[in-house]
């Protein structure tokens, strides 16, 4: 797995001036806050330093770039528990249920606004994204290649499955269902899994067009900004 490597205190020894773990915590406090209330584009070192009450030096000599600064603080915080290596499970039914509970747990952890935040900003900036998912994942957002080759390996999935249910349902219910208050239990996992994502999965390697990439894949195709919309 490719990490990301970051321009901090840490890695750098020669500056010799031990992290602030209080400090670390108000920073990726203000980044995810900043973010929640104005969106990527508005996220900046100097709104950062403001809003955590400290310098903007203090800053860059972490990170090199806000994208940096970004993925540092979902890391630390939402995503903290998906830095862990991901179990394999004995079957495809095991491996989803992993990743769907994984990303649960992000979600759960992250403010609505910020998750909103970061789905509009990995649309827009799709290394940002990938940046995410290679640091601080398997998020569980997306569904490894590894994962379905185990699956067709073990005869559950056939030849050419796509993960384009996967990567376009999974994100976006949970992600709504946050939003509006509703429960996600196991037994709602387990039901999304069983009747939606597995039919899917083994459907996709009969379809007739090519797939498309999913909404959480990373590289969503998006519609000209000169295409006018049909008429309903």
């Amino acid at each position: 797995m490719r990490h990301v490597a970051y321009r901090n205190e840490e890695s750098s020894g020669a500056r010799g001036r031990p992290r602030d773990p209080e400090l670390e915590r108000r920073i990726t406090a203000a980044v995810l806050e900043v973010l929640a209330e104005h969106g990527y584009e508005d996220v900046s070192f100097e709104a950062v330093a403001r809003r955590c009450q400290t310098s903007k030096a203090s800053l860059y000599r972490r990170w090199g770039s806000k994208r940096d600064m970004v993925i540092a603080a979902v890391k630390a915080g939402p995503a903290q528990h998906s830095t862990s290596p991901l179990p394999q499970g004995a079957t495809l039914r095991e491996d989803l249920l992993i990743l769907v509970r994984r990303l649960e747990r992000t979600m759960t952890a992250a403010d609505i606004g910020t998750a909103l935040m970061l789905l509009q900003a990995g649309l827009k900036d799709p290394e940002l994204c990938d940046a995410i998912e290679s640091s601080a994942g398997p998020t569980g957002a997306r569904l490894p290649q590894a994962v379905i080759d185990a699956a067709v390996a073990r005869g559950e999935l056939p030849t050419g499955a796509s993960p384009f249910a996967f990567d376009e349902v999974v994100g976006s219910v949970l992600l709504l269902r946050h939003a509006n208050g509703l429960a996600v239990d196991d037994a709602y996992l387990s039901a999304l899994v069983d009747t939606v994502i597995i039919p899917a999965l083994v459907a996709s390697a009969n379809s007739v067009t090519t797939l498309p990439a999913g909404l959480f894949s990373g590289h969503p195709e998006t519609r000209p900004t000169n295409q006018p919309q049909e008429d309903s």
